[in-house]
């Protein structure tokens, strides 16, 4: 579908309420599950990594939940995008938000990892706080230039392309613009360590750490979830003893608390990442 087309559809269906914009992303999800073969096969594998205890039929069933939720996302991204703010405010509900307002003018940084939710959450939190944050550009430019105006419409969010490096966020988070950081998918070798995820060593930026020691900045884990018929930001108490002076620690501390918020809701989880694709020196790729 040419993606003009696909983002009028998008504006149209985001009119629906919710439990049916709901049922159509699923559908579309077990669509992808069925047609797009490749990432079936990444989703299966690092189930498979993660969960060795999973049968075959759960691993499978887990997956099928997962694109229905991915798919989900994909078309509740127009409400993000396009929905009035009060229509937002009523369908994702924030959690604890007095955690984050008791730090206001202070540099925090909102740990807030790939959950099919993480664009509501920041949306969310944006119209509340201004904020700063870092983007992939996508490939396909009409999508990017839909992407860009969807997520700093209500202008609180300032965005910076991963191409510009991470420098450019050290000034406006000293200055206690909240930093919505999204260091948990495989980027590479450079500034990464093997640490492990879910006993699998995975190769993971150690930019929480080094930016947090950087700024004084205080971490705050930040977890959207889909909940029935809203969604739920739900932000965390603030990160005691950290960071030390042992990155890699560090590192292995931010992979052991997403695998408890993944545990919670693990169909949630953006699986379709190649997130074990950077793999130790003499040891063969995994997908």
């Amino acid at each position: 579908m040419p993606m003009r087309l696909w983002l009028a559809f998008m504006w149209l269906v985001h009119w629906l309420p919710l439990p049916l914009l709901a049922w159509l992303g699923r559908g579309l999800g077990l669509l992808f599950w069925c047609v797009v073969r490749k990432r079936r096969h990444i989703v299966l594998t690092n189930l498979g990594l993660c969960f060795p205890e999973l049968s075959a039929a759960e691993k499978s069933a887990l997956a099928r939940r997962h694109f229905m939720a991915f798919g989900r996302n994909m078309l509740e991204l127009g409400l993000w995008w396009w929905a009035s703010p009060e229509r937002i405010r009523r369908l994702v509900v924030i959690e604890h938000g007095e955690r984050l307002t008791a730090l206001r003018g202070r540099p925090v940084i909102l740990f807030a990892p790939h959950f099919t939710g993480v664009d509501a959450g920041g949306i969310r939190l944006g119209m509340e706080e201004k904020m700063v944050t870092i983007y992939a550009r996508a490939k396909n430019r009409v999508f990017d230039a839909a992407m860009w105006r969807g997520r700093s419409r209500f202008g609180n969010i300032e965005l910076i392309s991963r191409l510009d490096g991470v420098k450019k966020v050290i000034r406006p988070l000293r200055a206690g613009r909240p930093f919505y950081y999204l260091p948990d998918m495989d980027y590479g070798r450079k500034e990464a360590v093997f640490v492990p995820f879910f006993g699998v060593p995975a190769a993971t930026i150690t930019g929480l750490s080094r930016l947090a020691k950087l700024t004084g900045a205080t971490v705050l884990p930040v977890i959207t979830r889909m909940t029935g018929n809203r969604y739920v930001v739900s932000i965390g108490e603030p990160w005691m003893d950290f960071p030390t002076a042992d990155v890699t620690a560090d590192t292995r501390r931010m992979n052991a608390v997403l695998e408890a918020e993944i545990l919670r809701s693990p169909e949630q989880y953006y699986w379709l990442h190649r997130r074990f694709k950077t793999r130790p020196e003499g040891e063969k790729g995994v997908y």
